[in-house]
Order: C-alpha cells, then sequence, then structure tokens
C-alpha cells in the first residue's frame, strides 16, 4: 500500500483505550507502516519518522501518519447521559477495509446473511433512500433508509420497520444511526473503525453506543460479535477482496445505492 495524502490525512483507531494499560508495550501497523506504542505514564506512538500524534476518543486509541492531520469527526452522543458504549475489540479481516465499509453499507444482505436476526427473506425489498455530502462535502449520508427487521437490537422484542441513517465519517470509519427500541426520538449507534493495514487486510474495531437498561455488557457483546462474525464469512469471500473505484467493475443498484462514490485524493467524489 502507498497511501496517499488524502488517506494519510485522518486518524485511525488501533485499539480500545483498556488494550493498552500502564506499563504496555507492542507493535502495530496501518497503511503498510509499523508503528509501535508504549504507555507509561502516557500513552506514545512512533513510527518510521519519529513520534506521532495520538489521542483517545470514543473509547479507542487514535494515532496518524500525518504531520498535519484532519480533525477527528465528532460524535456528540457519547456525552449524552445514560448511554453505553460496549466495544467489541480488534477482529482482523482478509479484506480491504474498503469492503469493510461497503459491506456494513449493505442493507440488500440483512435477510440472507442475518436470517431471522436483522431480515427475513419474506421482506428482502430495499426501499427508496436519500444519499447525500454533509455539510462540509468532506462525508457521505444515507439517510430515510428503512427495513423490516425481526431482531433489530439485542433489547428489540418482536420483528419492526427500523429506520436507519448511514454515516461514511471518513474512508476507514462509518457510523450506523438507527432507531433506539426504547427511547422515541433517540438513535442508537454501531460504528466500525478500520485500522487498515494492507490494502487487502483490515483490523476492525467495531462499538455500540446505546440506551439499553435490560441487558448486560456481555449480553451486548455477543449480538454484536455474532453479526460481525456472520459477516466476516462474506468479507473474507468477497471477488475481489479489494474494493473497484471504477463504478464499470461493480455498478451500484438501488439496494447498494451509498457505495456509488469513491475517495480521491481531496474529497469524496459521486460516481453514480
Amino acid at each position: 500500500m502507498t497511501p496517499d495524502p488524502f488517506t494519510l490525512s485522518h486518524w485511525y483507531a488501533i485499539g480500545r483505550i483498556e488494550d493498552f494499560p500502564n506499563g504496555y508495550k507492542g507493535e502495530h501497523r496501518i497503511l503498510s507502516t509499523d508503528i509501535a506504542v508504549s504507555h507509561h505514564g502516557e500513552l506514545n506512538v512512533t513510527g518510521p519518522e519519529g513520534s506521532m500524534g495520538v489521542q483517545t476518543r470514543y473509547g479507542h486509541v487514535w494515532t496518524t501518519l500525518s504531520r498535519d492531520p484532519r480533525p477527528l469527526y465528532n460524535m456528540p452522543e457519547f456525552e449524552e447521559e445514560g448511554r453505553r458504549l460496549v466495544t467489541a475489540g480488534a477482529i482482523a479481516v482478509r479484506c480491504s477495509g474498503l469492503r469493510a465499509v461497503e459491506n456494513f453499507l449493505d442493507m440488500a444482505h440483512f435477510p440472507f446473511v442475518h436470517t431471522g436476526i436483522l431480515g427475513v427473506e419474506e421482506h428482502a425489498e430495499v426501499e427508496k433512500y436519500d444519499v447525500s455530502m454533509g455539510a462540509a462535502g468532506d462525508e457521505i449520508w444515507a439517510t430515510k433508509c428503512r427495513f423490516f427487521q425481526p431482531m433489530a437490537a439485542a433489547a428489540a422484542e418482536g420483528g419492526q420497520v427500523i429506520e436507519y441513517r448511514y454515516r461514511v465519517a471518513h474512508p476507514y470509519s462509518t457510523i450506523l444511526y438507527k432507531t433506539c427500541p426504547l427511547r422515541d426520538g433517540h438513535w442508537d449507534l454501531i460504528g466500525l473503525f478500520i485500522q487498515p493495514t494492507e490494502e487487502d487486510e483490515c483490523i476492525v474495531h467495531s462499538f455500540v453506543l446505546v440506551f439499553d437498561e435490560h441487558n448486560t455488557d456481555t449480553d451486548l457483546l455477543h449480538f454484536q460479535q455474532n453479526i460481525f462474525l456472520q459477516d466476516r464469512m462474506v468479507l473474507e469471500n468477497q471477488v475481489p477482496n479489494k474494493l473497484p473505484i471504477d463504478p464499470r467493475w461493480e455498478m451500484p443498484t438501488r439496494a447498494v445505492k451509498s457505495h456509488g462514490v469513491t475517495w480521491s485524493t481531496t474529497r469524496f467524489e459521486k460516481v453514480a
């Protein structure tokens, strides 16, 4: 992987905060680059050119290879009282990180990959939804997404039509906002912070940020891990395992309308 300036300009999660206790020392990798992480009173990350930026947000440790990185995107929901954050740890996947993002955005696979949980074959149609750029032109949002789900969340009771909002905050980071089954007018968050190690390999750090007074952290963790491990089987058998950005290779349909984008070195750019 030879990262372009746009890719280099972002922050990448490399693990949960609790994965780096005081006294920690270990090797990691992002964008085909080896980095060293140590924690002796404070976190330090070093790469081939010396010290690198580091910050802790959203339950994870983030770093960047850039000397002048873009600001890490904002998620104000993390400041709301009553929410529970459950992180699922690092899962290595033999596919491009962009493939993992694409799969996350694809509602059409719910009835067939997550049968009986996120979808059923009798309700396989993907309704029309909207795709737009964020106000600053550096994010992609898919809104008015609706899909019938027999078990939309660990706290859900019975099937219901769930409304989604998908946010691609940067090429390797995506968040799903979905109808909260317990609180009207609120959204539960599910997200992937993807650590691209190579062009065709990545580590996925996932989280849920929910209002849920009934399930234990273990229940929420098992629900989330079960869903992602089902996805992992599909991701690792995808051909090609990297994401083609030429629309002639993979033509987006309504079900994958939000996939019709490429990431240039300076901005997100629609191609469909």
